[in-house]
């Protein structure tokens, strides 16, 4: 099933893309799975998502963690840290 793939802030300027829409292998089947999957798919990918430490996620909107199911998600969304003030 496909998966619509965000990308946001500087996760987006290195990929080179706001979104696109994968479907991943079945065994595939967490947030952290899905990064290393993301991450062979261009050396742009593999350079973004390299340090998992500076990546945030989002499953259907709310905010996960790498351990998050994605079985059934339509929307993943991968940012970096969110700092207000």
């Amino acid at each position: 099933m496909a998966i619509d793939i965000l990308y946001f802030a500087w996760v987006r300027e290195r990929i080179g893309l706001d979104g696109e829409s994968v479907t991943p292998p079945g065994d595939v089947a967490d947030v952290a799975a899905l990064i290393d999957w993301l991450a062979t798919r261009s050396p742009a990918h593999a350079e973004a998502l390299a340090d998992r430490s500076r990546l945030r996620a989002a499953v259907d909107q709310s905010f996960a963690t790498p351990n998050t199911p994605i079985a059934g998600a339509r929307e993943v969304a991968l940012f970096p840290p969110v700092t207000g003030g």
